[in-house]
Protein backbone atom coordinates (compact mmCIF):
# COMPACT_ATOMS: atom_id res chain seq x y z
CA UNK A 1 0.00 0.00 0.00
CA UNK A 2 1.39 3.34 -1.04
CA UNK A 3 1.68 6.09 1.50
CA UNK A 4 2.25 9.71 0.73
CA UNK A 5 3.36 11.86 3.63
CA UNK A 6 2.11 15.38 3.07
CA UNK A 7 4.19 17.86 5.03
CA UNK A 8 2.67 21.10 6.29
CA UNK A 9 4.68 24.25 6.54
CA UNK A 10 4.82 26.63 9.47
CA UNK A 11 3.00 29.77 8.41
CA UNK A 12 4.71 32.89 9.66
CA UNK A 13 2.71 35.96 10.61
CA UNK A 14 2.53 38.56 7.89
CA UNK A 15 0.53 41.75 8.20
CA UNK A 16 -0.42 43.45 4.95
CA UNK A 17 -1.84 46.92 4.70
CA UNK A 18 -5.32 45.49 4.20
CA UNK A 19 -5.09 42.77 6.85
CA UNK A 20 -3.05 44.28 9.66
CA UNK A 21 -4.99 42.59 12.46
CA UNK A 22 -4.80 39.05 11.15
CA UNK A 23 -3.03 36.56 13.45
CA UNK A 24 -1.59 33.48 11.75
CA UNK A 25 -2.88 30.13 13.08
CA UNK A 26 -0.35 27.76 14.63
CA UNK A 27 1.51 25.21 12.47
CA UNK A 28 -0.12 21.80 11.98
CA UNK A 29 1.21 18.32 12.30
CA UNK A 30 2.11 16.55 9.05
CA UNK A 31 -0.83 14.72 7.49
CA UNK A 32 -0.82 11.24 5.97
CA UNK A 33 -3.02 10.12 3.10
CA UNK A 34 -2.88 6.34 2.65
CA UNK A 35 -4.22 5.38 -0.74
CA UNK A 36 -6.41 2.28 -0.89
CA UNK A 37 -5.01 -0.72 -2.70
CA UNK A 38 -6.77 -1.13 -6.03
CA UNK A 39 -8.80 -4.30 -6.35
CA UNK A 40 -8.06 -4.69 -10.04
CA UNK A 41 -4.93 -4.15 -12.14
CA UNK A 42 -7.08 -2.42 -14.77
CA UNK A 43 -9.04 -0.23 -12.34
CA UNK A 44 -8.99 3.47 -13.31
CA UNK A 45 -6.90 5.80 -11.17
CA UNK A 46 -6.26 9.55 -11.14
CA UNK A 47 -9.54 10.32 -12.91
CA UNK A 48 -10.03 13.94 -13.95
CA UNK A 49 -12.15 15.77 -16.49
CA UNK A 50 -11.69 18.89 -18.62
CA UNK A 51 -13.70 20.85 -21.17
CA UNK A 52 -13.08 19.71 -24.74
CA UNK A 53 -14.89 22.02 -27.11
CA UNK A 54 -18.55 22.92 -27.35
CA UNK A 55 -20.73 20.57 -25.25
CA UNK A 56 -17.94 18.02 -24.81
CA UNK A 57 -15.76 16.80 -21.93
CA UNK A 58 -12.49 14.94 -21.90
CA UNK A 59 -12.19 12.17 -19.31
CA UNK A 60 -8.60 11.25 -18.39
CA UNK A 61 -7.39 8.38 -16.23
CA UNK A 62 -4.49 5.97 -15.67
CA UNK A 63 -4.39 2.17 -15.51
CA UNK A 64 -1.53 -0.18 -14.71
CA UNK A 65 -2.90 -2.65 -17.22
CA UNK A 66 -1.41 -1.77 -20.60
CA UNK A 67 -4.20 -3.63 -22.40
CA UNK A 68 -7.01 -1.72 -20.69
CA UNK A 69 -9.35 -0.08 -23.27
CA UNK A 70 -9.80 3.69 -23.63
CA UNK A 71 -13.56 4.05 -23.70
CA UNK A 72 -16.08 5.74 -21.39
CA UNK A 73 -19.66 4.64 -20.85
CA UNK A 74 -21.98 7.37 -19.61
CA UNK A 75 -25.59 8.35 -19.06
CA UNK A 76 -27.89 10.51 -16.93
CA UNK A 77 -28.94 7.76 -14.50
CA UNK A 78 -26.75 5.79 -12.07
CA UNK A 79 -25.70 2.44 -13.51
CA UNK A 80 -27.41 3.10 -16.85
CA UNK A 81 -25.01 4.00 -19.64
CA UNK A 82 -26.78 5.05 -22.81
CA UNK A 83 -23.71 6.45 -24.54
CA UNK A 84 -20.16 5.37 -25.33
CA UNK A 85 -17.09 7.47 -26.11
CA UNK A 86 -13.97 6.00 -27.69
CA UNK A 87 -10.63 7.60 -26.91
CA UNK A 88 -6.87 7.35 -27.14
CA UNK A 89 -4.00 6.48 -24.83
CA UNK A 90 -0.38 7.31 -24.28
CA UNK A 91 2.45 6.61 -21.84
CA UNK A 92 5.91 7.93 -21.17
CA UNK A 93 9.25 6.98 -19.66
CA UNK A 94 11.33 9.16 -17.37
CA UNK A 95 14.75 7.69 -16.59
CA UNK A 96 13.81 4.56 -14.57
CA UNK A 97 10.16 5.47 -14.19
CA UNK A 98 7.51 4.00 -16.51
CA UNK A 99 4.06 5.55 -16.41
CA UNK A 100 0.88 3.56 -16.49
CA UNK A 101 -1.37 3.69 -19.54
CA UNK A 102 -2.79 7.21 -19.69
CA UNK A 103 -6.23 7.40 -21.29
CA UNK A 104 -7.99 10.44 -22.78
CA UNK A 105 -11.56 10.05 -24.04
CA UNK A 106 -13.88 12.83 -25.23
CA UNK A 107 -17.57 12.37 -24.48
CA UNK A 108 -20.56 14.30 -25.77
CA UNK A 109 -22.46 16.20 -26.91
CA UNK A 110 -23.63 16.81 -23.34
CA UNK A 111 -26.54 18.82 -22.01
CA UNK A 112 -25.70 21.91 -19.96
CA UNK A 113 -26.09 21.97 -16.18
CA UNK A 114 -26.66 18.21 -16.08
CA UNK A 115 -25.29 15.40 -13.94
CA UNK A 116 -23.83 12.46 -15.90
CA UNK A 117 -22.71 9.11 -14.47
CA UNK A 118 -19.75 7.45 -16.12
CA UNK A 119 -17.42 4.48 -15.99
CA UNK A 120 -13.91 4.27 -17.44
CA UNK A 121 -12.67 1.30 -19.46
CA UNK A 122 -15.67 -0.93 -18.81
CA UNK A 123 -14.89 -1.56 -15.14
CA UNK A 124 -14.11 -0.07 -11.79
CA UNK A 125 -16.22 2.37 -9.80
CA UNK A 126 -18.89 4.67 -11.18
CA UNK A 127 -18.08 8.38 -11.23
CA UNK A 128 -20.31 11.36 -11.82
CA UNK A 129 -19.75 14.81 -13.28
CA UNK A 130 -21.78 17.95 -13.68
CA UNK A 131 -21.60 20.07 -16.82
CA UNK A 132 -21.42 23.88 -16.57
CA UNK A 133 -24.56 25.96 -17.13
CA UNK A 134 -25.29 27.29 -20.60
CA UNK A 135 -25.65 30.88 -19.40
CA UNK A 136 -25.02 33.14 -16.42
CA UNK A 137 -24.61 32.89 -13.51
CA UNK A 138 -21.53 30.67 -13.40
CA UNK A 139 -18.83 30.32 -10.72
CA UNK A 140 -15.14 29.51 -11.15
CA UNK A 141 -12.89 28.22 -8.37
CA UNK A 142 -9.33 29.56 -8.73
CA UNK A 143 -6.18 28.28 -7.04
CA UNK A 144 -2.61 27.88 -8.26
CA UNK A 145 0.64 26.35 -7.00
CA UNK A 146 -1.14 23.49 -5.27
CA UNK A 147 1.43 20.84 -4.42
CA UNK A 148 0.72 18.05 -1.95
CA UNK A 149 0.85 19.29 1.63
CA UNK A 150 -1.57 19.54 4.50
CA UNK A 151 -2.40 23.07 3.38
CA UNK A 152 -3.13 21.70 -0.11
CA UNK A 153 -5.65 19.34 1.43
CA UNK A 154 -7.18 22.25 3.34
CA UNK A 155 -7.48 24.29 0.15
CA UNK A 156 -9.11 21.41 -1.71
CA UNK A 157 -11.55 20.81 1.13
CA UNK A 158 -12.56 24.47 1.04
CA UNK A 159 -12.97 24.45 -2.74
CA UNK A 160 -15.14 21.36 -2.43
CA UNK A 161 -17.61 23.40 -0.36
CA UNK A 162 -17.86 25.99 -3.12
CA UNK A 163 -20.67 25.63 -5.66
CA UNK A 164 -18.40 26.07 -8.65
CA UNK A 165 -18.68 24.90 -12.25
CA UNK A 166 -15.03 24.96 -13.39
CA UNK A 167 -11.67 25.02 -11.60
CA UNK A 168 -9.00 27.33 -13.04
CA UNK A 169 -5.37 26.57 -12.15
CA UNK A 170 -2.63 28.98 -13.34
CA UNK A 171 0.28 26.54 -13.15
CA UNK A 172 2.35 24.43 -10.73
CA UNK A 173 0.21 21.39 -10.10
CA UNK A 174 1.92 18.44 -8.41
CA UNK A 175 5.39 19.76 -7.45
CA UNK A 176 6.68 16.38 -8.55
CA UNK A 177 9.98 18.02 -9.54
CA UNK A 178 11.43 15.00 -11.37
CA UNK A 179 10.02 12.47 -8.85
CA UNK A 180 7.44 10.96 -11.17
CA UNK A 181 5.53 8.92 -8.59
CA UNK A 182 4.40 12.26 -7.15
CA UNK A 183 2.41 12.86 -10.32
CA UNK A 184 0.55 9.66 -9.47
CA UNK A 185 -0.09 10.69 -5.86
CA UNK A 186 -1.23 14.14 -7.00
CA UNK A 187 -3.71 12.55 -9.39
CA UNK A 188 -5.14 10.51 -6.52
CA UNK A 189 -5.23 13.54 -4.23
CA UNK A 190 -7.30 15.69 -6.60
CA UNK A 191 -9.48 12.92 -8.06
CA UNK A 192 -12.43 13.49 -5.66
CA UNK A 193 -12.79 17.03 -7.06
CA UNK A 194 -11.29 16.74 -10.54
CA UNK A 195 -13.48 13.79 -11.53
CA UNK A 196 -16.64 15.78 -10.79
CA UNK A 197 -15.93 19.29 -12.13
CA UNK A 198 -13.65 20.19 -15.06
CA UNK A 199 -10.15 21.31 -14.13
CA UNK A 200 -8.61 23.70 -16.66
CA UNK A 201 -4.88 24.12 -16.08
CA UNK A 202 -1.83 25.73 -17.58
CA UNK A 203 1.83 25.02 -16.95
CA UNK A 204 4.22 26.51 -14.40
CA UNK A 205 7.95 26.18 -13.87
CA UNK A 206 7.49 23.01 -11.79
CA UNK A 207 5.99 21.26 -14.82
CA UNK A 208 9.12 21.69 -16.98
CA UNK A 209 11.13 18.76 -15.54
CA UNK A 210 13.53 18.72 -18.48
CA UNK A 211 16.88 16.89 -18.46
CA UNK A 212 19.11 18.08 -21.33
CA UNK A 213 19.63 15.45 -24.02
CA UNK A 214 17.54 12.95 -22.01
CA UNK A 215 14.02 14.22 -21.29
CA UNK A 216 12.15 16.99 -23.08
CA UNK A 217 10.25 19.72 -21.26
CA UNK A 218 6.69 19.10 -20.03
CA UNK A 219 6.62 15.39 -20.96
CA UNK A 220 4.81 14.39 -17.77
CA UNK A 221 2.44 17.36 -17.81
CA UNK A 222 1.50 17.02 -21.48
CA UNK A 223 0.97 13.28 -21.18
CA UNK A 224 -1.27 13.46 -18.12
CA UNK A 225 -3.13 16.77 -18.39
CA UNK A 226 -4.34 17.10 -21.96
CA UNK A 227 -6.24 20.34 -22.48
CA UNK A 228 -8.40 21.45 -25.48
CA UNK A 229 -5.56 22.97 -27.49
CA UNK A 230 -6.51 21.22 -30.72
CA UNK A 231 -10.14 22.20 -30.27
CA UNK A 232 -9.06 25.87 -30.01
CA UNK A 233 -6.70 25.87 -32.99
CA UNK A 234 -3.46 25.76 -30.98
CA UNK A 235 -0.39 23.72 -31.88
CA UNK A 236 0.60 23.20 -28.24
CA UNK A 237 -0.94 21.90 -25.02
CA UNK A 238 0.83 24.83 -23.32
CA UNK A 239 -1.66 27.43 -24.58
CA UNK A 240 -5.30 27.18 -25.58
CA UNK A 241 -8.73 28.70 -25.00
CA UNK A 242 -12.27 27.63 -24.20
CA UNK A 243 -15.69 29.14 -23.64
CA UNK A 244 -18.16 28.47 -20.88
CA UNK A 245 -21.43 30.21 -19.98
CA UNK A 246 -20.67 33.59 -21.54
CA UNK A 247 -16.96 33.66 -20.64
CA UNK A 248 -14.02 33.29 -23.02
CA UNK A 249 -10.97 31.98 -21.14
CA UNK A 250 -7.43 32.02 -22.56
CA UNK A 251 -4.65 29.95 -21.01
CA UNK A 252 -1.16 31.13 -21.96
CA UNK A 253 2.31 29.64 -21.46
CA UNK A 254 4.93 31.56 -19.51
CA UNK A 255 7.51 28.91 -20.39
CA UNK A 256 7.14 28.63 -24.14
CA UNK A 257 8.06 31.21 -26.78
CA UNK A 258 5.90 34.34 -26.64
CA UNK A 259 7.72 36.88 -28.83
CA UNK A 260 5.90 38.38 -31.81
CA UNK A 261 7.26 35.79 -34.23
CA UNK A 262 6.27 32.84 -32.03
CA UNK A 263 3.45 30.37 -32.63
CA UNK A 264 1.92 31.31 -29.28
CA UNK A 265 1.78 35.02 -30.08
CA UNK A 266 0.26 34.45 -33.48
CA UNK A 267 -2.23 31.96 -32.08
CA UNK A 268 -3.22 34.52 -29.41
CA UNK A 269 -3.84 37.17 -32.07
CA UNK A 270 -5.99 34.77 -34.05
CA UNK A 271 -7.92 33.64 -30.98
CA UNK A 272 -8.62 37.19 -29.81
CA UNK A 273 -9.82 38.17 -33.28
CA UNK A 274 -12.51 35.46 -33.08
CA UNK A 275 -13.91 36.45 -29.68
CA UNK A 276 -17.54 37.55 -29.92
CA UNK A 277 -18.15 39.88 -26.99
CA UNK A 278 -21.90 39.66 -27.45
CA UNK A 279 -21.73 35.89 -26.98
CA UNK A 280 -18.94 35.99 -24.38
CA UNK A 281 -18.94 39.46 -22.78
CA UNK A 282 -16.30 38.42 -20.23
CA UNK A 283 -12.69 37.78 -21.27
CA UNK A 284 -10.29 36.14 -18.78
CA UNK A 285 -6.62 35.21 -19.22
CA UNK A 286 -4.44 32.91 -17.12
CA UNK A 287 -0.69 32.27 -17.12
CA UNK A 288 1.87 31.45 -14.46
CA UNK A 289 4.36 34.30 -13.98
CA UNK A 290 2.75 37.57 -12.81
CA UNK A 291 3.31 40.86 -14.60
CA UNK A 292 2.16 43.02 -11.69
CA UNK A 293 3.79 41.86 -8.47
CA UNK A 294 4.77 43.89 -5.38
CA UNK A 295 6.12 40.85 -3.55
CA UNK A 296 9.89 40.49 -3.22
CA UNK A 297 9.64 37.03 -4.78
CA UNK A 298 10.07 36.58 -8.56
CA UNK A 299 10.44 40.27 -9.28
CA UNK A 300 10.44 41.22 -12.98
CA UNK A 301 10.40 37.60 -14.20
CA UNK A 302 7.33 38.33 -16.33
CA UNK A 303 8.67 41.52 -17.94
CA UNK A 304 9.57 39.91 -21.27
CA UNK A 305 6.16 38.32 -21.78
CA UNK A 306 4.46 41.49 -20.58
CA UNK A 307 6.32 43.62 -23.13
CA UNK A 308 5.21 41.36 -25.97
CA UNK A 309 1.65 40.48 -25.01
CA UNK A 310 0.21 43.18 -22.77
CA UNK A 311 -0.69 45.47 -25.70
CA UNK A 312 -2.74 42.61 -27.22
CA UNK A 313 -4.62 41.96 -24.00
CA UNK A 314 -5.28 45.65 -23.44
CA UNK A 315 -6.50 46.28 -26.96
CA UNK A 316 -8.82 43.28 -26.70
CA UNK A 317 -10.44 44.43 -23.48
CA UNK A 318 -9.35 41.59 -21.19
CA UNK A 319 -11.26 41.88 -17.90
CA UNK A 320 -9.20 39.77 -15.49
CA UNK A 321 -5.74 38.16 -15.50
CA UNK A 322 -4.98 35.33 -13.06
CA UNK A 323 -1.40 34.25 -12.33
CA UNK A 324 0.49 32.11 -9.81
CA UNK A 325 4.22 31.58 -9.14
CA UNK A 326 4.41 33.99 -6.20
CA UNK A 327 3.25 32.07 -3.13
CA UNK A 328 0.93 34.73 -1.83
CA UNK A 329 -2.19 36.65 -2.84
CA UNK A 330 -2.41 40.07 -4.48
CA UNK A 331 -5.12 42.01 -6.34
CA UNK A 332 -4.50 45.12 -8.39
CA UNK A 333 -6.59 47.95 -9.72
CA UNK A 334 -7.31 47.92 -13.45
CA UNK A 335 -3.84 48.41 -14.92
CA UNK A 336 -1.87 48.75 -18.13
CA UNK A 337 1.70 49.70 -19.02
CA UNK A 338 2.82 49.64 -15.40
CA UNK A 339 0.21 51.98 -13.96
CA UNK A 340 -3.48 52.25 -13.13
CA UNK A 341 -5.75 52.41 -16.15
CA UNK A 342 -9.56 52.17 -15.93
CA UNK A 343 -9.64 50.33 -19.26
CA UNK A 344 -7.07 47.67 -18.37
CA UNK A 345 -7.55 44.27 -16.73
CA UNK A 346 -7.43 43.53 -13.02
CA UNK A 347 -4.46 41.28 -12.22
CA UNK A 348 -4.82 38.70 -9.44
CA UNK A 349 -1.87 36.65 -8.20
CA UNK A 350 -3.11 33.49 -6.52
CA UNK A 351 -0.13 31.15 -6.19
CA UNK A 352 -1.20 30.24 -2.67
CA UNK A 353 -2.78 26.80 -3.03
CA UNK A 354 -0.58 25.05 -0.44
CA UNK A 355 2.75 24.15 -2.04
CA UNK A 356 5.68 22.68 -0.09
CA UNK A 357 7.95 25.71 -0.61
CA UNK A 358 5.93 27.84 1.81
CA UNK A 359 4.75 31.43 1.56
CA UNK A 360 6.42 34.48 0.05
CA UNK A 361 6.12 36.78 3.06
CA UNK A 362 7.97 39.94 2.05
CA UNK A 363 6.38 42.76 0.06
CA UNK A 364 7.74 46.00 -1.34
CA UNK A 365 7.26 48.96 0.96
CA UNK A 366 5.57 51.26 0.20
CA UNK A 367 2.94 49.43 -1.80
CA UNK A 368 2.66 50.49 -5.48
CA UNK A 369 -0.30 52.73 -6.27
CA UNK A 370 -1.84 49.96 -8.39
CA UNK A 371 -1.87 47.32 -5.62
CA UNK A 372 -5.19 47.10 -3.75
CA UNK A 373 -4.85 44.05 -1.47
CA UNK A 374 -1.96 41.73 -0.70
CA UNK A 375 -1.43 39.00 1.89
CA UNK A 376 0.87 36.00 2.33
CA UNK A 377 -1.58 33.23 3.20
CA UNK A 378 -2.70 29.98 1.62
CA UNK A 379 -6.20 30.01 0.16
CA UNK A 380 -8.39 29.99 -2.95
CA UNK A 381 -10.60 32.35 -4.93
CA UNK A 382 -14.17 32.21 -6.20
CA UNK A 383 -15.29 34.19 -9.25
CA UNK A 384 -19.05 34.40 -9.63
CA UNK A 385 -20.04 35.75 -13.05
CA UNK A 386 -23.49 37.03 -12.12
CA UNK A 387 -24.48 38.30 -15.56
CA UNK A 388 -23.00 39.91 -18.67
CA UNK A 389 -22.06 43.10 -16.82
CA UNK A 390 -21.25 42.20 -13.20
CA UNK A 391 -19.10 39.65 -11.37
CA UNK A 392 -18.23 39.09 -7.72
CA UNK A 393 -14.69 38.04 -6.73
CA UNK A 394 -13.83 36.70 -3.27
CA UNK A 395 -10.56 35.37 -1.88
CA UNK A 396 -10.72 32.93 1.03
CA UNK A 397 -7.68 32.39 3.21
CA UNK A 398 -7.20 29.01 4.88
CA UNK A 399 -7.85 30.07 8.47
CA UNK A 400 -7.44 26.86 10.49
CA UNK A 401 -10.18 24.59 9.11
CA UNK A 402 -12.47 27.36 7.87
CA UNK A 403 -12.23 29.25 4.56
CA UNK A 404 -12.26 32.89 5.71
CA UNK A 405 -13.38 35.48 3.18
CA UNK A 406 -10.58 38.04 3.30
CA UNK A 407 -10.89 40.05 0.10
CA UNK A 408 -13.82 40.74 -2.17
CA UNK A 409 -14.78 43.13 -4.93
CA UNK A 410 -17.60 43.63 -7.43
CA UNK A 411 -16.40 43.91 -11.03
CA UNK A 412 -18.01 45.52 -14.06
CA UNK A 413 -17.19 44.08 -17.47
CA UNK A 414 -15.26 46.31 -19.84
CA UNK A 415 -17.72 45.69 -22.67
CA UNK A 416 -20.39 47.43 -20.59
CA UNK A 417 -18.10 50.36 -19.78
CA UNK A 418 -17.24 53.49 -21.66
CA UNK A 419 -13.87 51.98 -22.56
CA UNK A 420 -15.33 49.45 -24.98
CA UNK A 421 -17.64 51.90 -26.71
CA UNK A 422 -14.84 54.30 -27.59
CA UNK A 423 -14.11 54.34 -31.32
CA UNK A 424 -10.41 54.76 -30.49
CA UNK A 425 -10.39 51.36 -28.76
CA UNK A 426 -12.01 49.60 -31.70
CA UNK A 427 -9.44 51.12 -34.07
CA UNK A 428 -6.59 50.08 -31.76
CA UNK A 429 -7.96 46.54 -31.58
CA UNK A 430 -8.25 46.21 -35.34
CA UNK A 431 -4.69 47.52 -35.75
CA UNK A 432 -3.25 45.12 -33.17
CA UNK A 433 -5.03 42.03 -34.48
CA UNK A 434 -5.16 42.59 -38.22
CA UNK A 435 -2.72 45.40 -38.98
CA UNK A 436 -3.39 49.00 -40.11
Amino acid sequence: MERLVLVTFSLLIFASVAAADYVRPKPRQALQFPWKQKSSYSQPEQVHISLAGDKHMRVSWVTNDKSSPSFVEYGTSPGKYSFLGQGESTSYSYIFYRSGKIHHTVIGPLEADTVYYYRCGGGGPEFHLKTPPAAFPVTFAVAGDLGQTGWTKSTLDHIDRCKYAVHLLPGDLSYADYMQHKWDSFGELVQPLASVRPWMVTQGNHEKESIPFVVDEFVSYNSRWKMPYEESGSKSNLYYSFEVSGVHVIMLGSYTDYDRSSDQYNWLKADLSKVDREKTPWLIVLFHVPWYNSNDAHQREGDGMMAEMEPLLYASGVDIVFTGHVHAYERTKRVNNGKSDPCGPIHITIGDGGNREGLARKYKDPSPEWSVFREASFGHGELNMVNSTHAHWTWHRNDDDEPTRSDEVWLTSLVSSGCWTQKKWHKELRTMLMGP
